[in-house]
């Protein structure tokens, strides 16, 4: 476990990696989300911050709080329901149209429900949606100013920072009572739904896609992280959510990450030399934590609260056997292709 005082230790450095640092945090007006991109501007210097998400007056309270720890930071708000890939494309066309370049895309939109299937106008669940395609989509597109971040000839090596985050579970489908296994046949689970399937598929989808990725731009770093219990906002679109959740947050206190705390800890794994890129972890000599694949220095990285790599598991290699990650990425490219390129239904 790295402790906390570690944690704090190294964040209280990231001034060193200079000013005008940017961020994205989708999801980011409330939780996790939030929470690590207010410790984002504590620890740097003149930083820009978007935060994407739904409710404008929960970005007003949030963009508040960044300018209070932070005067110098620049937080701007886009507004957007990410439950449909349209809207996600929208978003990071703005970004794109207004910045060079991107150091951290920080991800945590999700969805809480004990309904079954709930079909977008683009024929996808809402819940895959936002735990798995629209998560994907965003980082595809804001792969070019990830890549120009992570060769920015205008400072130090040293101080090149280029990271994907997404925040859900690399290991849910491992875990009691979980699903190892993927539908090959219905991989967006139109025909053979239920909230299991749909937290096993999102994740394992998450692993094998964020693996190829780091395949192919060596010069980012891409983790999947698990955040343990943290109280967040998640069960507010339930019904009686706001009373299940307070009864929850009582008795699972003990165990509960505090907010603040998972905040420095995810920026942390947001920032750390730890997780480097592909071609930086060939550099030897450094603590540099093992890749998802079992090999040190990979680029992706399954990554657990307490700022550990997960060792490689021997369930998800049996899942990799089957050609899981390139039957993955072409089935997302494909769902990308219609929905998106094409602006058609998903079948």
């Amino acid at each position: 476990m790295v402790s906390l005082t570690a944690v704090k230790s190294h964040n209280a450095t990231l001034e060193s990696l200079g000013p005008g640092l940017i961020a994205v945090f989708v999801g980011g007006t409330s939780g996790i989300s939030l929470s690590t991109a207010l410790a984002f501007a504590r620890h740097t210097i003149s930083p820009k911050i978007f935060l994407i998400g739904r409710s404008q007056s929960a970005a007003d309270a949030a963009i508040a709080s960044l300018k209070s720890i932070n005067p110098s930071a620049q937080p701007n708000f886009l507004q957007t329901d990410l439950s449909l890939l349209e809207n996600v494309d929208k978003v990071c066309a703005k970004i794109t149209a207004r910045e060079k370049k991107l150091n951290l895309l920080f991800m945590t939109p999700g969805y809480m429900t004990l309904s079954g299937r709930e079909e977008t106008a683009e024929g996808l669940d809402r819940k895959l949606v936002l735990h798995y395609y629209a998560r994907m989509r965003f980082i595809t597109k804001m792969l070019a100013l990830l890549s120009a971040a992570a060769k920015d000839a205008s400072v130090e090596p040293s101080a090149r920072l280029s990271r994907v985050i997404s925040v859900l579970d690399p290991l849910v489908a491992v875990r009691p009572g979980g699903s190892s296994t993927l539908d090959y046949s219905d991989l967006s689970l139109k025909h053979n739904f239920s909230l299991g399937r749909c937290g096993a598929h999102a994740s394992l989808m998450g692993n094998f896609f964020l693996e190829s990725l780091a395949r192919q731009y060596v010069h980012t770093s891409f983790i999947h992280a698990y955040p343990s219990g943290v109280a967040t906002s998640l069960m507010r679109d339930m019904p009686g959510g706001s009373l299940i959740s307070g009864i929850l947050k009582t008795l699972a206190r003990p165990f509960i990450v505090p907010i603040e705390e998972s905040g420095e800890r995810h920026l942390y794994a947001a920032t750390s030399e730890r997780f480097p890129s592909r071609i930086e972890g060939m550099n030897e000599g450094r603590d540099i934590a093992v890749g998802s694949d079992g090999t040190r220095g990979s680029g992706s990285y399954w990554l657990n609260w307490n700022g550990e790599a997960f060792p490689r598991n021997s369930k998800l290699d049996k899942v990799r056997e089957e050609c899981a990650g390139d039957r993955v990425v072409h089935h997302t490219e494909e769902v990308f292709q219609r929905v998106c390129e094409e602006g058609k239904i998903y079948p």
